[in-house]
């Protein structure tokens, strides 16, 4: 399968210009052994590094690209933040013309935020079906222990084997899945944002994410099973997921409520008590199930009535998330995103908002495919204490200044 991701550039029927940096996306069986010839065809040339950690050199050996120099990180508390940067930066030369990611979410985010830094291109190359950010724009990292979405640069081409991919540990599969499935949340919120306050919508971006999704979720039984069309589903589904927020320019159509939960605990808040080594996805499979039982809960409520949320002050803030936090946390929440919203606005498009939560699919229905896989669906499946429920739907939303 080949993605010519170019056609989607130019004038849009919503209204926008879009820009796509990645030009085209190889995902089939044995194509790393092709990527020196697509490297050549779209015109990469000169110094060249590779990034791998240390497990996806291995799970590669024997279809490394050519190159001049090759970085392998230890992957022992590797992570998207400043000091994984740091490590990848230091063995970089001044004189490099573009960078090959080897590997998963981890060295894609590192090696995205390293080729930003120094105005070159990035060439990806996924080793697990494992996140949905392989051609995205932007790396979300943890920078001196705050969740931040950082512009970055998109990968000019992305040659995906699915040899490699479907040889990947199953719970890096899972938590692709679980990332993938929070579309429907995160798409759902972007449309009930544009109808509470106009907030910029495209239908052509949420109709890609959305299919690309349903096309997951229909997989589940067959991932699990290993049936190598299924992980060419899922790989494509990622893939056209961090293509919409190219296009996007931000990650508004893939990451909601969901993401902000997954944030929230990511962050490790000292005063909330909340931690979790569970990888993203995971950590985002079960706040997608935490906020589709909210929306319909919300929805089924007979009594609706307005309540005007109370502004949070500096001092509560820091009470809740501690010194280490507090100052980004303030910083984000500085303009109020849903200041515009009332009780005339709020009713007055209510059976709106319910007709897209009806989109969402309920909680026992996504339970029913998360079982299929063998996907992590409870706080206590993340190592999180079921009793966190109620502070996770109240504060993550403090994680982004973004309507959900």
């Amino acid at each position: 399968m080949i993605i010519d991701s170019k056609k989607y550039n130019g004038l849009c029927s919503c209204g926008k210009e879009h820009k796509m940096t990645t030009e085209a996306c190889f995902i089939e069986r044995g194509v790393l052994l092709k990527i020196n010839t697509y490297l050549e065809q779209y015109d990469l040339r000169g110094y060249s590094v590779a990034i791998y950690d240390e497990n996806t050199y291995r799970a590669t050996s024997g279809m490394h690209p050519n190159v001049t120099k090759e970085i392998i990180l230890d992957p022992q508390n590797l992570h998207a933040d400043n000091h994984g940067v740091d490590l990848a930066m230091e063995q970089i030369p001044e004189a490099c013309d573009y960078l090959i990611a080897v590997g998963s979410g981890t060295v894609h985010d590192i090696t995205r935020y390293c080729a930003y830094t120094k105005g070159i291109p990035f060439v990806s190359c996924p080793t697990a079906a494992s996140v949905d950010g392989f051609c995205s724009s932007v790396a979300a990292m943890t920078w001196e222990g705050f969740k931040k979405t950082f512009t970055a640069v998109a990968p000019k081409i992305v040659v995906a084997d699915l040899n490699v991919i479907s040889k990947a540990p199953m719970f890096l599969t899972k938590s692709g899945f679980g990332d993938m499935i929070g579309k429907f949340i995160a798409l759902a919120d972007w449309k009930i944002a544009h109808t509470l306050t106009g907030e910029y919508f495209c239908p052509i971006i949420h109709d890609i994410t959305l299919n690309a999704t349903q096309a997951v979720i229909e997989s589940a039984e067959s991932i699990k099973n290993g049936d190598i069309i299924a992980y060419e589903k899922l790989t494509y589904g990622l893939l056209m997921s961090g293509l919409a927020m190219q296009l996007l320019g931000n990650s508004r159509c893939a990451s909601g409520a969901e993401h902000h939960i997954s944030h929230l605990i990511e962050m490790h808040p000292d005063e909330l008590n909340l931690k979790s080594d569970a990888l993203h996805g995971e950590k985002v499979g079960v706040g997608t199930l935490l906020a589709a039982a909210e929306y319909h809960a919300i929805k089924n409520n007979s009594s609706i009535r307005w309540t005007q949320y109370p502004d949070i002050n500096n001092n509560e803030i820091q009470l809740i998330f501690g010194e280490r936090l507090a100052e980004s946390i303030i910083s984000e929440n500085s303009n109020n995103c849903a200041s515009g919203i009332d009780e005339k606005i709020l009713l007055a498009r209510w059976k709106k908002i319910c007709e897209i939560i009806d989109t969402i699919p309920t909680y026992d229905e996504l339970l029913c495919k998360y079982k299929m896989i063998g996907a992590k669906a409870s706080l206590s499946d993340i190592n999180v204490d079921e009793d966190k429920l109620s502070v996770l739907l109240e504060y993550s939303p403090l994680v982004r200044n973004r309507l959900t």
